[in-house]
């Protein structure tokens, strides 16, 4: 072929992008597009300061990566399918992807070139499963199936489209946010499957809150940064099995969303609970003074990093929905606002089997405990030291309830009595919704 274009997505990579392979082996002209579409720019994911700040470094660090090769990014603003029709192609390389949103794209994009999707978001494509809502058996079949090789970098020529101006990098981003970017992902991933890893097997998962022994990857997978097939495959060859495990959840939320997009909206098993709304109750959670340490701690680190823990998401998403009774959407979509690993399909995955709509929907009934958590997870009060200030002076025997010192001053009474709601939710009654 003449000329094909490369439409990029959540593939903001050189390394192992199989598009961009493909598409330099079947084509004399090779064009990388990126169109900043206000669909997506208009929605929770593109008003966050840190994500689209992320994203914008993720762009410049493309563009440099593709001159490096010989070419250069193009950038446009507006509707792919009206961005790709001006450049004419004689075809369409893009990643394969989970979404609604994603879906209807590849659909619009099929009607009208030829598409040739590829897999690139996931280890192992959609396609090399069948489709599974319970993760166990999955994982199995997941872990037989053999993964083809990490793809290098491919020689590009010059194409003649002018490139366009790339995206400015917002102001309001937290300067403890992760910078966006290949090369920084790929720095990340060495330092953590050669030094990180280790650490993480030793804390039982990354379980510590205050040591933080987390990859703190997710962005870069969610952007595209870094190929999940990489991780998988370099993974196994230092023998941790309980990382490789947590990216199989990630490729597991993804074929379930694929073949259930409505499932980013409504429950995947229908079930009867308590679904309060978006009320005063939400907005303390959200801001972070539930008067419960770790909750309000998870909270703020969220709006301060774009990031959260995943023992904290657990917890403070637990508490939403099971201590408050608001519906687990309004949650979703907050975090939605605020991560920079927003995504749709992990996200909502796990805030449903949270709620209990989800997979493992039979255990609907699980409730974190957060001052129980807390005591476990942060010992000695590190993590939440970090978070709430307010809290900092006090001892760890002291720090994970503070209602039985008589109250802080400046820190909120606790919004709602745990033991309370749990002994109801033992008894078969519902919780009073805010």
């Amino acid at each position: 072929m003449d000329k094909v274009v490369v439409l990029f997505t959540r593939d903001l990579r050189v390394r192992d992008n199989p598009a961009l392979a493909a598409a330099a082996r079947d084509a004399t002209e090779v064009v990388p597009l990126f169109v900043l579409d206000p669909a997506i720019l208009g929605t929770p994911f593109g008003r966050s300061a840190n994500r689209r700040r992320f994203l914008a470094q993720s762009l410049v660090d493309l563009d440099g990566s593709l001159r490096r090769l010989g070419s250069s990014l193009v950038v446009r603003r507006g509707d792919a399918a009206e961005e790709l029709a001006a450049l004419a192609p004689d075809a369409v390389y893009a990643a394969e992807d989970a979404s609604a949103h994603a879906q209807a794209r590849e659909q619009r994009l099929a009607d009208r070139f030829d598409l040739r999707l590829v897999p690139s978001v996931t280890a192992v494509a959609f396609d090399d499963l069948k489709t599974y809502r319970v993760f166990t058996p999955y994982y199995r079949a997941w872990s037989d199936v053999p993964l083809r090789a990490v793809e290098d970098p491919p020689r590009l020529g010059a194409h003649g489209v002018e490139p366009g101006r790339l995206p400015d990098a917002p102001d309001g981003r937290s300067p403890e946010a992760a910078v966006g970017g290949e090369q920084v992902g790929r720095e990340r991933l060495d330092w953590w499957l050669s030094v990180g890893l280790a650490r993480y097997g030793q804390a039982r998962g990354g379980d510590d809150l205050s040591a933080d022994h987390t990859s703190r990857l997710s962005p870069y997978l969610h952007f595209g940064c870094i190929s999940a097939l990489e991780c998988v495959r370099r993974a196994r060859e230092t023998g941790y099995a309980d990382w490789v495990r947590e990216l199989c959840w990630r490729d597991f939320y993804a074929q379930l969303l694929r073949a259930f997009p409505q499932t980013s909206r409504t429950d995947l098993y229908d079930r009867a609970y308590a679904r309060g709304g978006a009320g005063p109750a939400f907005d303390a959670w959200r801001e972070g003074r539930t008067g419960y340490p770790l909750v309000d701690a998870g909270m703020r680190q969220l709006q301060r990093e774009g990031w959260m823990h995943n023992r904290a998401r657990l917890v403070t998403a637990s508490f939403l929905v099971k201590d408050l009774g608001v519906d687990w959407r309004h949650g979703a979509a907050w975090f939605e606002e605020l991560l920079l690993d927003g995504d749709v399909a992990s996200n909502r995955g796990n805030w449903q089997w949270v709620a209990g709509t989800g997979v493992d929907h039979t255990q609907g009934g699980r409730m974190f405990n957060p001052t129980l958590q807390a005591k476990r997870r942060d010992p000695r009060g590190d993590y939440v030291r970090r978070y709430v200030p307010e809290l900092a002076h006090l001892e760890a025997r002291q720090i994970h309830e503070p209602w039985q010192l008589g109250g802080v001053a400046g820190y909120p009474e606790p919004i709602v009595d745990h033991a309370e709601v749990a002994g109801r939710r033992r008894r078969g009654e519902q919780p009073t919704l805010f």
